[in-house]
């Protein structure tokens, strides 16, 4: 469903900003068919991103894309992903990439994890012991209790267990208010520099985000709410394909939802300009014609775009 005018709000005026960069988060090899409508099962290198925000003194995580550890993941995962996927770590790890900016693994006080499915979020108390891990509303009720107490689904239950959870972290609360065409927005930091969205669609408790930069520049960061540029460019559509045992699926658990979310990005790029970067696209970094979405790389991603990333290598 497109978004009305009606929905259409307009953005908060603020002159606050946040520092914002782009994080290695690994790749793994991803099927074209199961992510666009009407095409072949060619396989690619679907790369993952993550971001650090900074504002303040505080630093802030959205996702943390790979790990090549596999105690971080479920058995469910092990078993029926990782093994398929030919999942890679990032040549810096995420902890080494915070590093060369400055920042500590202690410095980091949240994780704002966009949700809950597996290449984006894992328990993070041994590497950001000060750091709470926080979802979106709905995650728990949709991802409870996990792995712990039922080996065989994928949610984690070091997050999601009520009685035996080892993680620190909470479902986002507070105000939600309109932001642009979204309905609930959450001002984190207070100051209108960064707003993070409720996104339905692609699974409980999913979630978008808002950045503002320096020069007045907004960054979408659209993580899983739509999977190609393609698609939020509407030249391909949503794929749902069959798998054995289990039927007919697709990407999103509610593809209208996800359709609609998908539309209000849209009106967030085409009427108020943003930049869009969503967690698997590498299109604008293989084009780099974007200087605002590049100026979010490290000089080291700035030449792996050139070199390695154009030919679908990894970072």
């Amino acid at each position: 469903m497109a978004v009305t005018a009606a929905s259409n709000g307009a953005l908060p005026e603020t002159g606050a900003y946040v520092e914002l960069s782009l994080l290695d988060g690994g790749s793994f090899i991803g099927e074209l068919g199961k992510i666009h409508a009407g095409v072949g099962d060619a396989k690619f290198r679907m790369y993952n991103w993550a971001f650090h925000v900074s504002h303040r003194g505080r630093h802030v995580l959205w996702d943390l894309g790979l790990d090549e550890d596999r105690s971080c993941y479920t058995p469910w995962v092990n078993k029926f992903m990782l093994a398929e996927v030919n999942m890679v770590g990032p040549r810096r790890s995420i902890i080494a990439q915070l590093g060369e900016r400055g920042v500590s693994a202690k410095d980091v006080d949240t994780v704002l994890f966009s949700h809950a499915h597996w290449d984006h979020c894992r328990p993070i108390r041994d590497v950001f012991p000060n750091a709470t891990a926080l979802f979106g509303p709905g995650t728990k009720e949709g991802c409870s209790p996990g792995h712990i107490s039922d080996p065989n689904v994928q949610w984690d239950g070091r997050f999601f267990d009520p009685e035996r959870a080892t993680e620190k972290w909470a479902e986002l609360d507070g105000k939600w208010e309109p932001f642009g065409p979204f309905d609930k927005a959450l001002d984190f930091f207070g100051d209108g520099s960064f707003w993070v969205m409720q996104a339905p669609g692609h699974m409980a408790g999913n979630l978008c985000a808002a950045a503002r930069l320096k020069g007045g520049e907004w960054v979408l960061l659209g993580s899983d709410c739509c999977h190609s540029r393609e698609i939020l460019d509407q030249t391909k559509e949503i794929a749902s394909f069959c798998v054995p045992g289990l039927g007919t699926m697709s990407l999103h658990s509610d593809i209208s939802a996800a359709k609609d979310t998908i539309s209000r990005i849209r009106v967030l790029e085409r009427q108020f300009g943003f930049h869009v970067a969503l967690a698997h696209d590498a299109a604008w970094l293989k084009v780099g014609t974007d200087q605002v979405l590049m100026s979010l790389l490290d000089e080291y991603m700035k030449r792996a775009a050139r070199e390695r990333i154009v030919k679908d290598e990894i970072p």
